[in-house]
C-alpha cells in the first residue's frame, strides 16, 4: 500500500507541475517490483474498442430478417469506424439466434432436436462475407457471432468469428459450456479457449451462458489476456454485475455485448480492470455502439494491472509456505482466547 501511495503521489506531482492530466502524466512512470519508479517508460499498448448492441432475430428461415441483420451490423461497423475504433465486438445472434422452437422437429410447441436444414445457409454466409469485406474496407477488426456449420450429421457450433482488418477470418471461438437445451438439441460444444492480438493487446472470447462459469474467466487470466470479449443474446441473472466482477477479480477489461432487446436491464458496455464501467450503450433498445480506449496507463486500470494481477499470481504461487508455523496454539482449533 505504501508503494502504491508513493507511486500515485509522484504521478500527481508531475501532473500538477506540467499541467498534464493524470493519465498523461502516468505514461512517464513505470513502477518496479521493489516499489521504486522508473521514469520515461515506453508507451503501453493501446487499442480503441467499440462494443455493439443489435436487434437479435430468431428465425433463420426468414431471408429478409437475415438481410436486415446484416445491414444493421454493417451500419454499426461504419459508426464504430467513424469514431476511430480499431475493433468492433457484436452480441451472440448478431445475424440470427435460431429459436429452439423454430428449429425443433417437434415444434412449434415442444423443444426437440434442431433441424438445421431449415437454416438459409447461403444467405447467412453471404451476409458474413459482406461483413468481412467491409471489415477490409474500413480496416476494422470485427468479432461477430454466428452458427458455424459442420459436416453432417454433426450439429453446428455456436461461434464467434474473429475477422481481421484485412477481411480474413483469423480464428474462431466455439461456445464450450452450453445451456441444457443447446447441448441436448442444437449445438456441438467447442473444446478450447481462443486468444488473438490487435496492436499488441491480447483478447480472449466467451459466448452465450459462459458468464456463469468463473473458471473460464480465470483461464483467460492465466493466458495473460488484456480484455475478454463476451457476447450473449441475454442470460438469466445479473449479467452486468457478473461482468464487473470478472473484470475486477482478474484485472482485465471486459467487453459485454448483448442483444438490444435486453438493454433496459443490461446494455452493452466495457468494464475497466477495476470493475468500473467505462462506457455503455443506451438502455432504450436501440442498436448502437460505445467506444473507449483500452490503455493500461489510464487511472481506471493502473492499480489493477500494475498491482492486482501480479500480486495475485505471486500469492497463488506458494509464497505463504515459508511463513507457515507449527505451533500448539495454531493446531488446537479449540484453544481459549
Amino acid at each position: 500500500m505504501t508503494a502504491r501511495r508513493n507511486f500515485k503521489r509522484q504521478v500527481r506531482a508531475r501532473a500538477a507541475k506540467t499541467g498534464e492530466s493524470y493519465t498523461s502524466a502516468l505514461r512517464h512512470f513505470r513502477p518496479t517490483p521493489s516499489g521504486d519508479v522508473m521514469s520515461e517508460a515506453k508507451n503501453p499498448q493501446s487499442v480503441r474498442l467499440a462494443v455493439a448492441q443489435t436487434l437479435v432475430r430468431e428465425d433463420p428461415r426468414d431471408v429478409e430478417a437475415l438481410r436486415e441483420s446484416g445491414r444493421e451490423v454493417r451500419a454499426l461497423m461504419r459508426e464504430a469506424s467513424a469514431q476511430g475504433a480499431r475493433l468492433v465486438h457484436f452480441p451472440e445472434g448478431a445475424i440470427c439466434f435460431p429459436n429452439k422452437f423454430v428449429m425443433s422437429v417437434d415444434g412449434p410447441d415442444a423443444v426437440g432436436p434442431a433441424d438445421w436444414d431449415r437454416c438459409q445457409w447461403p444467405v447467412l454466409q453471404s451476409e458474413l462475407a459482406a461483413i468481412a469485406e467491409l471489415a477490409r474496407e474500413l480496416r476494422l477488426w470485427t468479432v461477430i457471432a454466428s452458427v458455424h456449420r459442420l459436416t453432417e450429421p454433426n450439429r453446428p457450433h455456436n461461434s464467434l468469428y474473429v475477422i481481421s482488418d484485412r477481411g480474413a477470418v483469423v480464428t474462431r471461438y466455439d461456445e464450450r459450456l452450453l445451456s441444457k437445451t443447446k447441448i441436448s438439441y442444437m449445438y456441438s460444444p467447442g473444446v478450447s479457449p481462443v486468444t488473438f492480438e490487435v496492436d499488441g493487446v491480447r483478447f480472449g472470447c466467451l459466448l452465450g451462458m459462459e458468464i456463469h462459469y468463473p473458471e473460464l474467466w480465470a483461464e483467460y487470466e492465466k493466458l495473460d489476456v488484456d480484455c475478454v470479449l463476451f457476447s450473449t443474446s441475454g442470460t438469466p441473472g445479473n449479467t452486468a454485475a457478473q461482468a464487473q466482477g470478472h473484470a475486477a477479480v482478474n484485472s482485465y477489461w471486459v467487453s459485454l455485448s448483448v442483444a438490444s432487446q435486453h438493454s433496459a436491464t443490461a446494455p452493452s458496455g466495457i468494464v475497466a480492470p477495476n470493475g468500473h464501467w467505462l462506457a455503455r450503450c443506451p438502455a432504450d433498445g436501440s442498436p448502437s455502439v460505445a467506444v473507449v480506449n483500452l490503455d493500461d496507463s489510464s487511472e481506471a486500470a493502473a492499480d489493477a494491472v500494475t498491482y492486482g494481477r501480479p500480486w495475485r499470481r505471486e500469492a497463488s504461487a506458494g509464497i505463504y509456505t515459508e511463513h507457515q508455523v507449527i505451533d500448539p496454539r495454531s493446531e488446537d482449533r479449540t484453544a481459549a482466547f
